[in-house]
């Protein structure tokens, strides 16, 4: 029976370990291990030792070489011994590992063998596993290995060596829980991030089924830690599970929101793992299918993704840049609209998206299946600081051929819009080059004059004649006008609000936002762009937004500005829509009603942590 199964029925954790006598220095050693494991799931404990090679009493030892001598034998006879202890010097390692992931004097020793032994025991001698507190060494042995490959190719490579593969790819498949699969994969995605292991990696003929299984975890791990854990009543979840979350500390509040954080990250392990071997363009074929692909689209991680791993347009843009990818991904429309939203976002993978779009519209193989979409989006973008030149050369590069007739476009909206990028990037250029100062000067007052009306007419709810004086403004500003352009853009995009007309809102604020630059994005019309994104259920796009408009309005006041209610209700109406577990939830059947309270308060405990470190530290 595996440990998932057992522990479904009974929900009981391990017993406490007995407190056998340690023969050495017991007090300072108790002090030693105490502070060392301050972070240990277990709360509680008296150090002791009956091993002959008490290996805190090692760690105590003045001469080198006669420690070290000391540590080596420890490392050959832990995972043969069945000491009640065990847990504590994986706990010790664990700390250390993470303190000094790069130090090599313990894999050195025997370390990675040690650690393997101990996995492959709790995947094979179930009882074993049970008793005691041993239920916790497969998650510390992994998580050892993990850190320990993390940075240096050379530890990474002795992982391999250790045989730590097969056992890895075991609680992959599942054999323990989803707690364990999270280390597991985090410890495959370091080995496969280094040349040499990697290859070692494919040189055993497992990287077709890590493929899979790693597939499989980054579509499925958020609906099954929503069924196993979070939709659990707090006295039935495994105990165990609670002490790794929590170390100990902490009710079901704090367990569900680090169940929250682990799932996104083994989400984004898994995501990071696939794209180690999209790099490589190993197994493209089973990455590129239909289905992953639209699940890829879901796959954002929330705001809590760290940055060191690879979410799911990490994953895209990898793709991107392989021919084969390429193909695929053309192909599927819903994933073009998906990436061409994005790329209009201030979400932080705007430019992940935007690169995509380019290296499918580089390729003459994809371009024209894409054009007539991608166009479209990415026109609003021309002006983009940094960035804007490079989509205009992209988007222009055989313009003539369409201006000229040899080559038809699908949509009149593409024509119009690649029409439109050589207007503002090629013809207006040319043409301001030869303005004079006094055309300037008059375009400056017929530009003042026609806002005003505009405004005139829009405060008397004629709606659609203010924003034909918008349009005339526009037309009249040169391009060097920009704070004027990035006020008209906004308040059309108000105008198209109250009629309702989201696409032109979402264009119209997205060039307001583009031209007032990075650095000081325009908030109105960021909270304009949030609106009409949350008109047409983009809501990633809509929270994003939000939160950079608050983020703005209280950096312009200088922290003292208050969230404006309006804004509040988005922010809050938005994180219960993009809930890390919105969509299990969706697939269980569970109304929001529903959800536990617990859950809930983590929730909006999460996210209120993520908005004020946006304020305090853009």
């Amino acid at each position: 029976m595996e440990l998932s199964d057992h522990c479904k029925i009974t929900h009981n954790s391990p017993e406490d370990p007995p407190t056998p006598y340690c023969h050495r220095k017991r007090n300072n050693n108790n002090e030693k291990v105490k502070k060392s494991n301050h972070l240990s799931p277990i709360s509680s404990f008296s150090f002791a030792s009956s091993s002959s090679s008490c290996f805190f009493c090692t760690m105590d030892e003045p001469d080198p070489s006669l420690r070290r001598a000391g540590l080596a034998k420890c490392f050959k006879e832990i995972p043969l011994s069945d000491d009640p202890d065990h847990v504590l010097v994986l706990s010790f390692l664990w700390s250390a590992a993470m303190s000094h992931p790069d130090d090599p004097e313990f894999p050195s020793l025997g370390l990675f063998d040690c650690l393997v032994k101990l996995i492959r025991r709790g995947l094979t001698d179930g009882s074993w596993l049970l008793k005691d507190q041993n239920i916790y060494i497969p998650y510390y042995a992994s998580h050892v290995l993990g850190s320990y490959a993390m940075n240096k190719a050379q530890l990474a490579e002795k992982v391999m060596k250790s045989g730590a593969v097969q056992p890895l790819v075991e609680m992959m498949r599942g054999r323990l829980s989803w707690v364990e699969q999270r280390v597991a994969v985090r410890v495959l995605g370091h080995l496969a991030s280094h040349d040499a292991s990697f290859q070692a990696i494919t040189s055993l003929e497992l990287h077709i089924e890590i493929v899979q299984l790693a597939m499989g975890i980054a579509s499925r791990c958020l609906e099954v830690i929503y069924s196993e854990f979070i939709c659990i009543n707090e006295s039935k979840r495994l105990k165990y599970q609670c002490n790794l979350l929590t170390r100990g500390l902490g009710g079901a509040e704090v367990e569900n929101r680090k169940a929250e954080e682990w799932a996104m990250q083994l989400q984004s392990w898994s995501l990071y793992l696939l794209n180690c071997f999209a790099k490589k363009e190993i197994c493209l074929d089973l990455m590129c299918t239909n289905y992953f692909l639209k699940e890829l689209c879901a796959m954002w991680g929330g705001l809590a993704h760290s940055p060191q791993l690879s979410c799911g347009t990490r994953l895209i843009r990898t793709l991107c840049r392989t021919k084969f990818g390429r193909k695929r991904i053309a192909d599927s429309k819903e994933f073009i609209y998906f990436l061409c939203n994005l790329s209009r976002s201030s979400d932080d993978c705007q430019v992940i998206a935007i690169d995509a779009l380019l290296n499918l519209l580089r390729d003459l193989d994809t371009r024209y299946k894409i054009i007539d979409i991608a166009t479209v989006y990415l026109v609003d973008l021309v002006e983009m600081e940094g960035l804007g030149d490079v989509i205009t050369q992209v988007l222009l590069q055989d313009y003539h051929m369409v201006r000229y007739g040899n080559l038809k476009l699908g949509t009149e909206a593409a024509r119009g819009a690649l029409a439109e990028a050589w207007e503002v990037k090629v013809e207006r250029r040319k043409e301001e080059r030869l303005m004079t100062e006094d055309e300037v000067t008059k375009r400056k007052y017929i530009v003042r004059s026609l806002r005003k009306e505009a405004n005139r007419h829009f405060r008397s709810g004629e709606i659609e004649k203010a924003t034909e004086h918008y349009t005339k403004a526009l037309d009249h500003c040169t391009l060097r006008m920009t704070r004027e352009r990035v006020v008209i853009y906004s308040n059309r995009a108000q105008c198209h609000l109250v009629m309702r007309h989201a696409e032109s809102a979402i264009r119209d604020a997205t060039r307001a936002v583009a031209l007032s630059g990075a650095a000081g994005m325009h908030g109105r019309s960021l909270w304009r762009r949030s609106q009409a994104y949350d008109m047409v259920g983009l809501e990633r796009q809509s929270l994003m937004d939000c939160l950079m408009f608050i983020n703005q309005r209280v950096r312009s006041e200088g922290g003292e500005e208050k969230i404006p209610y309006y804004a509040a209700r988005m922010l809050n109406k938005q994180m219960n829509a993009t809930w890390v577990f919105a969509r299990a939830r969706a697939k269980a059947g569970v109304s929001e009603s529903q959800v536990d309270f617990g859950a809930n308060k983590a929730r909006n405990g999460t996210f209120l942590d993520l908005l004020v470190f946006s304020i305090h530290f853009p």
